[in-house]
Parts: structure tokens; C-alpha cells; sequence
């Protein structure tokens, strides 16, 4: 595994990865705001294909557009984030799909969970992003249009759009190759 944009602190805890953000970090492009930026922190690995992908993390939110959870990404325009973003004192759900304009879709999560696992499945030209509050029973909450390059970069991501000194611990992240559709409903 491989840092894009690595932050000055952060430890490997062996089946944790433990990540403080750097100042004013964040993935985004254009829509609504005018900015880019492609200064946040993925600590990923390439992947080939089909495939499906999980983490679960917990993070000490407190400033707007904290965010942590997974990335798939094929180049600076070319990409999605999903996991959890701080907004006006709630957790959402959020997933971002950026192909040279980012997209945002967001739902509010029940309470402030203290940990949330994430899935991505990957099939062909389309991803599912599924999220969890228990680990178990996974919920959709996006299916999207990826268009397909053979090797994407998969791996956990953070940032803190308005500030530095976002904490998050990523824990059992794994990525498996599986021909498996992306949704198990029709």
C-alpha cells in the first residue's frame, strides 16, 4: 500500500491505520463551489478488475466536511469517494463520484455512530457503495456509472476541508476480486 498526498502524522497499528489530517485537505472538483482540490489522504492499493471492498472506521468529528472512508480512483479526474462527512453538527452517508466534475449525494445518519463499515462493489462499469452501522446488514446507498479502467487505485481516504487535526482509525479494510454482481436485488 501507497499514500497519495501521505499526511505528516499517522501510524500503521498492524490491523489499524490511525491518520491525522493535514490542513485544509479535501477531494473535489468545480461543481457548485469553483475549486479544485486533490489535497486529501488515500492510503491505497491498485486493484485489477472486479472487485469488492470493505472498511470500517471511526473518526472524532467536529468541523464541518470531516470526512474519512473509501476511495476509488482512477486519476485526479477520474474518481469516487464514500464514508462519512461532518455537516452542521451530523454524520452523513456520502458519496461523491467525480468524473471532471464531483457530484455529491449525502443521507443523514440515525444518532452519531461511533464506528461505520462501508462497502464498494465493483462490476464492469458499474459500483454499488453499501454502508452499515452494525457491521452486518448493509444498507444501498448508491449505484453509479464508473466507466471501466482495468487497474484503480483502492484504499482508505480522509480529509478536513477546514482545518487540520481530523483523527480517524481505520480498521479491517480489505479488497477482494469477485465476479459477483454489484447488487443482490434486481
Amino acid at each position: 500500500m501507497q499514500w497519495h498526498n501521505p499526511p505528516a502524522v499517522w501510524q500503521n497499528r498492524g490491523d489499524q491505520l490511525w491518520v491525522k489530517t493535514g490542513l485544509k485537505t479535501d477531494f473535489w472538483r468545480t461543481t457548485h463551489y469553483g475549486f479544485i482540490r486533490d489535497s486529501g489522504h488515500c492510503y491505497y492499493r491498485e486493484v485489477l478488475g472486479n472487485f469488492q471492498a470493505r472498511i470500517c472506521f471511526s473518526g472524532q468529528y467536529q468541523e464541518l466536511y470531516d470526512q474519512a472512508g473509501l476511495m476509488v480512483r482512477v486519476s485526479k479526474t477520474h474518481w469516487l469517494k464514500c464514508g462519512i462527512e461532518y455537516v452542521d453538527g451530523i454524520q452523513y452517508a456520502s458519496t461523491v463520484v467525480t468524473r471532471d466534475r464531483s457530484d455529491w449525494s449525502v443521507a443523514p445518519l440515525v444518532g452519531q455512530p461511533d464506528r461505520v463499515w462501508f462497502e464498494v462493489r465493483r462490476r464492469n462499469e458499474a459500483i454499488a457503495v453499501l454502508y452499515s452501522l452494525d457491521g452486518e446488514k448493509f444498507v444501498l446507498s448508491r449505484l453509479t456509472d464508473f466507466p471501466e479502467e482495468p487497474t484503480v487505485w483502492v484504499g482508505p481516504v480522509c480529509a478536513s476541508p477546514e482545518r487540520e487535526g481530523f483523527e480517524v482509525t481505520f480498521e479491517s479494510f480489505t479488497v477482494e476480486l469477485s465476479s459477483a454482481p454489484v447488487l443482490n436485488i434486481v
